[in-house]
């Protein structure tokens, strides 16, 4: 497979035209009731305003762009065999996105909770439904609207002004 800026641009115009948004709320909504939480919706604008900006950073794209590649050719006869290498994929793509911990470690948390609520249709290849749920994981992870992201840490440490 070769990555150039050409594939690059081809896999950014498939991200961004998925159908992600309303599968981001979907899970965002999902985990909000577990953690008895509200997390706010993601519009098609939002998620297309944070494709771009993953997509600008040339570093983050040319790998993101690998593996959702990768993803949309994966298929393993029969699925099962090839469960490990759509997960490990997907869970990476989920992490490439979110862009640093802690948010990798929670995108990759999200995946598998996304991944067992997307289900591809029985004619598409095996790694299609992981790539879904590695974006709705790794863009979910990346957008405001969970409150803790939107408050200072208290665990934060400020120097004292004479240091």
């Amino acid at each position: 497979m070769d990555i150039t800026p050409v594939r690059v641009r081809s896999e950014y115009k498939f991200v961004r035209e998925r159908p992600i948004a309303p599968l981001i709320t979907e899970v965002r909504d999902a985990l909000g009731d577990l953690f008895d939480t509200d997390v706010a919706a993601v519009t098609t604008e939002q998620y297309r305003g944070e494709v771009d900006a993953v997509f600008a950073d040339g570093d983050r794209a040319v790998n993101v762009a690998a593996l959702v590649a990768i993803l949309r050719e994966l298929d393993v006869e029969g699925d099962y065999p090839g469960f490990v290498v759509d997960e490990r994929l997907g869970r990476t793509l989920a992490a490439t996105l979110a862009g640093g911990e802690p948010l990798t470690t929670l995108a990759e948390a999200t995946f598998h909770y996304a991944d067992v609520h997307v289900h591809g249709d029985e004619d598409e290849r095996a790694g299609l439904d992981d790539l879904d749920a590695a974006l709705a994981a790794g863009f979910q992870t990346r957008l405001p609207g969970w409150e803790w992201q939107e408050r200072e840490s208290p665990f934060a440490v400020s120097a004292p002004a004479d240091e």
